[in-house]
C-alpha cells in the first residue's frame, strides 16, 4: 500500500491542457476513482501516474518518492505500479496461470516463489480451478480477473485501472463491481479506478475526483458530491441533477435557507449566502402533488407535465415551472399523470449552490 499525491500538475497536448494544474491526494489502501465526461482529462492523468505520459508541469510522489517532477522522472517499468486496462492484453498462447506469473517471469522471481504468488493471486480473483485453462476458454468477466490477478501478483503499492469493465455486459458489471470491492477489501491495496460511469464510481469508491476539461471539480465521498455538490458542474454531473437560479432570501438556522423560486418561496438546504443562488434539483427531491391554491403553503410550485414515462417504482415526469418555460424538470409520480396537467411540485431536501457567475 502507498498514498499518492500529485501537485499543480499539468499536461498540454498542442494549445490545449488536458490536465490543468491537478493537485490531488490519494491515501494508503483507498479505492479512489477518477470520475468524468468524456475528453475531461482523467484517463490521460491515469497515464501520466503511470509515467506513459511526462507532465508539463508538477509533481506526482508515491508515498515519499517523487517519481514525475521537474528534475526526475522515473520510467513506468521502475515506478511499481499495476494497471488494468479495458482490454485485457493476455497472451492467448499462455494458460492463465502462465499469463499471471508473466511479470513475476520479467522481474527473474525464482520459481518457488513465483507459484505461490500466482495461486494466490488466482485464489483472490476465485479463479484457482481455472490456472491451465487458456483465456479463449473463459469468459470476459473472468478475463478480466485474471488481467486483475497478473496485476495483484506483482504486489504493486498502487493499482491503477483504466474503464476495465467498459466491455462488460451489465451483469457482468455487477458482478465485477462485487469482485473488485471484495478484492479491495481483503488485500488493502490503493486502487485509482477511471471511469465516465457515476453509478459504477458511487458503487466502488471511498473517494471520488470530478473532473472537467482538465481540472478536478470536487473531491469527496460518493455521499458528499450527491448531497452537497460544491458546483454547478458537479450538481448536474453526478445524478444528472438540473441546476436553476434562486433568490436567498434567509438563513433559517444552520444549513436550512428560505429560496425564492419562480415567484415561490420554498426551504432548501446549502451554505450560500443572500442573493443570488443555484437550486440543484433531481428526480428524487421533486414529488408531484395537487396544484397549489393562490397564496399556497411554502415548498410546493406550480407547474405543468410535459411527458411522462413508467420506471417501475413509480412514474418519471418532464413537468415545466410556470413562468420557467425554458426549464424541464424530471419529477417522480406514483401515479402517472397526463401530458398537459396542472400540477404541484413539493420540494424536498434540495441543494443550494453559491452562485459562481455572480462572483459569490
Amino acid at each position: 500500500m502507498a498514498r499518492l499525491g500529485l501537485e499543480a500538475v499539468s499536461k498540454t497536448f498542442g494549445k490545449t491542457a488536458v490536465v490543468d494544474d491537478v493537485s490531488l491526494e490519494v491515501e494508503s489502501g483507498t479505492f479512489a476513482a477518477l470520475l468524468g465526461p468524456s475528453g475531461c482529462g482523467k484517463t490521460t492523468l491515469l497515464r501520466l501516474i503511470a509515467g506513459l505520459e511526462t507532465p508539463d508541469a508538477g509533481r506526482i510522489a508515491l508515498g515519499e518518492r517523487a517519481v514525475a517532477d521537474g528534475a526526475v522522472f522515473v520510467e513506468p517499468e521502475d515506478r511499481g505500479l499495476g494497471m488494468v486496462f479495458q482490454s485485457y492484453a493476455l497472451w492467448p498462447h499462455m494458460t492463465v496461470a502462465e499469463n499471471v506469473a508473466f511479470g513475476l517471469r520479467v522481474r527473474r522471481i525464482p520459481a518457488a516463489e513465483r507459484r505461490r504468488l500466482v495461486a494466490e493471486a488466482l485464489a483472490a480473483v476465485d479463479l484457482s480451478a481455472y490456472g491451465e485453462r487458456k483465456p479463449g476458454a473463459l469468459s470476459g468477466g473472468q478475463r478480466q480477473r485474471v488481467a486483475l490477478a497478473r496485476c495483484l501478483a506483482l504486489r504493486p503499492p498502487v493499482v491503477l485501472l483504466d474503464e476495465p469493465l467498459a466491455n462488460l455486459d451489465p451483469h457482468l458489471r455487477g458482478t465485477m463491481q462485487r469482485a473488485f470491492r471484495r478484492i479491495h477489501r481483503e488485500t488493502g491495496t490503493t486502487f485509482l479506478y477511471v471511469t465516465h460511469d457515476q453509478s459504477e464510481a458511487m458503487a466502488l469508491a471511498d473517494r471520488i475526483a470530478v473532473m472537467d476539461r482538465g481540472r478536478v471539480q470536487q473531491v469527496a465521498s460518493p455521499m458528499e458530491l450527491y448531497r452537497r455538490p460544491a458546483n454547478a458542474m458537479v450538481a448536474g454531473f453526478i445524478g444528472h441533477g438540473s441546476v436553476v437560479p434562486v433568490d436567498v432570501l434567509d438563513s433559517e438556522g444552520g444549513e436550512r435557507l428560505l429560496v425564492a423560486l419562480a415567484g415561490r418561496r420554498i426551504r432548501a438546504n446549502g451554505v450560500a449566502g443572500k442573493g443570488a443562488g443555484l437550486l440543484c434539483l433531481r428526480r428524487e427531491n421533486l414529488t408531484i402533488v395537487p396544484p397549489p391554491a393562490d397564496g399556497a403553503e411554502r415548498d410546493i410550485l406550480p407547474a405543468r407535465v410535459a411527458d411522462v414515462r413508467y420506471q417501475g417504482d413509480g412514474f418519471a415526469a418532464e413537468v415545466v415551472l410556470d413562468g420557467m418555460d425554458a426549464t424541464v424538470l424530471q419529477a417522480h409520480a406514483r401515479t402517472a399523470p397526463m401530458p398537459g396537467d396542472a400540477i404541484g411540485l413539493r420540494v424536498d431536501d434540495a441543494w443550494v449552490l453559491k452562485d459562481e457567475r455572480m462572483g459569490r
